[in-house]
Order: C-alpha cells, then structure tokens, then sequence
C-alpha cells in the first residue's frame, strides 16, 4: 500500500497533559470503563463519504480540497486509490471501523450491470485490506438520492421503473455488505419526502416505502445476512418534508406497516436539532422504545439553518449522548461513525486526523463523565426519588390499571391539592457542570 501519510506516524495516546496535535489526550482504546475498553464502548467508525469524497463543495462554489488519489484519469483507478489512502489512514487513526454508500467506494458506470462489476472489483479489495489490517465494516448504505433518476425519490417515487432501479441498487449494497461482514446496514431517505403535496400522492408513497422496506427484510433473510437493519431520521433538506422526520416518526411509521421488529434507528446529531430536538431527547426516545442502534457522530451550527456536518466537539452533547446510550446497554451492532466534513478551507490531508483526533477525545471524554454520573448516581437517585409516587399507593394502582375516573376523581376530593415539589433544574444542571471538567 502507497504511503499517503509518510510524515505521520500512528496516532497514540499521550494524556491530558501532551502538546502533540497529532495525539490522543483522552482516547486511550484499550483503557476500561465500567468493566469495558473504550474501544468495545465507542466503536469508532470513519465514513467513506464526507472523509475521502467530500472535497469542500458548497452551494456558492466547487470544491477547494485536491486529493493525490483524484489525479487518475480512470474513474476505477481514482477508486482503487481512494481505497489505498482510506485504508491507510484508518489503520493510522486507530479506528475499528469504516462505513459507505454504494456510490461511494465504486463509481456508478453507464449500465447497472457494469455498475456491478465495479462494486465487485472494489470490494474483492476491500475485503483483503479488512482482512489484512483487523478494520471490520459498521455498516453499509446506498446513495438513492443523487442520480438525477431519484429526483422525485426512491421508494415514493410516482414512476414504478424507478422503485425497481431503486430495489436492484439496494439488493446489490446489501449483497456487498453481507460479503464484507457489515455489522448493519443503513436506509436513508435521501429523497423519501416531497417538495409540495400540489402533485403528491401522500399514503401511496408512504405504503410504497413499507412495501420497499418488506422486500429488503425479505431479502436480508433471503442471502442470510445477520447484520442489524436501521433508518435514519431526518428531518428536512433537500425535501421540504421527508417521511423519516424523527425518531417518533419513523417508529410510528415502522409500527404502522409492521416493520418495528426488524429495524432500528440511527441517530444523526445534526439531524436531531434541523428536527427541534436535542441529540440527547432522540437517543433517549430510542432507548425508551427498544430502537437504539448506532449514531452518526456531528453537530450543526445552530445560527445556520441547514445540515453543516461538523466534527462533534461539545463536551456536553458527547456527554448526555454517552450517559444515554450507557443507560440504554450500550452498543451492540451500532457505533460511532463520523458523519462529518473538514471545513471548505481545512484543505490538506493532516486536517482529516485533526479533525477525527478532537472527535474520538471529545466522546472518550464525554464516556468518562458519563461513567462517573452513572457510578455515583446523582442523575438517577434524583429521578427516582422525584418519581418515587409511582412506586407505592395511589401511582402504583394507576401503572397496574387498578383505578379509573371515577376513583381518582375521589381521591381528589379526600386529598385536596397536591402538594408541589421542586424539579431543582439549575442544581441538576450545576452537578453536571461539576463532572464536565
């Protein structure tokens, strides 16, 4: 493999206390937490995407990042050498694990047949260089939104041959998951949604996207691929309003078309606030509902308006996201990948590992403090004592059914007001900023 890193040695931890920008301060892989290595907790992954493909375009100009690897004339040699630099710079990084779409690793040719035969090509490499370096696929997608054919969607779209074009690129993505032993695999909705209900046919292109989601269940137990399912919420853009607003709306549509068994939601943080969230309120929502799966790992501007895909840095987002999916078990197929892009003028390659680098600190750090709330219990003891009513008397009969109206209504009569107690949400608030140090 070519050295497109030559000066940059692989990225060790060093502690809090190195100057090195090129170092881990707080990602120590094999250092345990609550009884696991950060590495089994994390499960970093890099994606494919933004990382190698993403070269600084924005609506106002072309891109400004140049890559060693796009000097090829020959769109497949561009791919073979993309593979070589990525390869490199996940074993460099540290990280257990990478995560594509479909057009990413392969360039999409004039026929789907040929389009095949290069995915074929590409991932008999890819499958070696996971072979020979230990790096293990997260999970795999499809891009079924940037062709011009998907203009009007994938699954919803109004002209049937493009619901079949659409099936035949995700039988084929899943195919090449299951070959390179993905952990999952990812339905994103690039374009599942609609610009203006004037020439939209609603609940025919919702019962179209369930029947969609059927075949590829359907499929997935078909070529025996084990692999968790996930759809990933999101809220707007480029569609007005897409169909996978939320994870409130995507678990009411799973639970709708009879889908909730087989698949659950990836978690984007930038998609939570376009969406009026907080990263946290989706993850706990999928906690709450058995949905939990993996997480794409950014943030957003919040004085701009649309998906920015920036490196995840806020020590309280990372920590509130970990102390949840602690909670909630931890990840099992899922894990972190960074769905995040250097900045337009970052344009060199050493910017990939800096900006990597201050992501994995900023969650190893977010897992410690979240380990340290969990251990000491100052969130939870409050919690369970604000709703310890639940647990006894008048709140334990209305959780076990045993009351209606009729009786609560007396009891009301015999107790009178109830008397009010404090939330103490600024104390709440102060404890964590005593953890967050």
């Amino acid at each position: 493999m070519s050295a497109y890193f030559p000066k940059i040695k692989a990225i060790a931890y060093e502690g809090p206390d190195s100057k090195n920008p090129l170092a881990f301060k707080h990602y120590d892989a094999k250092a345990k937490v609550l009884g696991k290595t950060m590495a089994q907790h994390l499960r970093f992954a890099v994606c494919y995407w933004h990382t190698f493909k993403g070269l600084g375009v924005d609506p106002f100009g072309p891109g400004t990042i140049l890559r060693e690897y796009n000097k090829h004339s020959d769109p497949m040699k561009v791919a073979e050498a993309t593979l070589d630099f990525a390869f490199e710079f996940f074993e460099k990084l540290g990280v257990g694990f990478w995560c594509f779409h479909d057009r990413d690793i392969a360039p999409e040719a004039e026929t789907l047949a040929e389009t095949n035969r290069r995915l074929d090509h590409i991932v008999r490499l890819a499958k070696k260089r996971q072979r020979d370096t230990g790096i293990k696929l997260l999970w795999g997608t499809t891009n079924a939104f940037s062709h011009r054919r998907f203009m009007a969607g994938a699954a919803t779209n109004p002209d049937p041959a493009v619901f079949a074009y659409a099936a035949a690129q995700v039988k084929k993505a899943m195919e090449i998951t299951h070959e390179l032993g993905g952990a999952g695999y990812v339905f994103w909705g690039g374009r599942e949604g609609y610009d203006t209900l004037l020439n939209t046919d609603l609940k025919r292109e919702l019962d179209h996207l369930a029947a969609f989601l059927h075949m590829a269940v359907e499929y997935k137990k078909k070529i025996g691929f084990k692999g968790q399912l996930y759809i990933e919420p999101k809220p707007k853009e480029p569609t007005k309003h897409q169909y996978d607003f939320d994870a409130g709306n995507c678990h009411a549509f799973l639970l709708k078309y009879g889908l909730a068994d087989d698949f659950k939601l990836n978690i984007e943080a930038n998609h939570a606030t376009l969406a009026g969230h907080t990263f946290q309120h989706e993850l706990a929502y999928c906690v709450a509902n058995g949905l939990l799966g993996s997480i794409d790992a950014n943030r957003g501007d919040l004085l701009l308006g649309w998906d920015t895909d920036q490196f995840p840095l806020d020590l309280y987002d990372t920590t509130l996201a970990m102390y949840t999916v602690l909670r909630g078990g931890g990840f099992t197929t899922g894990g972190l990948n960074f769905d995040a892009k250097v900045r337009r003028q970052s344009i060199d390659p050493e910017d990939l590992f800096h900006a990597h680098i201050g992501a994995m600190d900023a969650f190893a750090r977010g897992l410690k403090i979240a380990a340290a709330l969990i251990k000491d219990k100052v969130l939870d003891n409050f919690v369970k004592q604000r709703y310890a009513g639940w647990d006894r008397g008048l709140g334990r009969r209305i959780e076990r059914g045993e009351v209606g109206f009729e009786e609560l209504e007396q009891y009301t009569l015999e107790h009178g007001e109830p008397e009010l107690k404090s939330g103490r949400q600024e104390m709440l608030e102060n404890i964590l900023n005593d953890y967050i140090r």
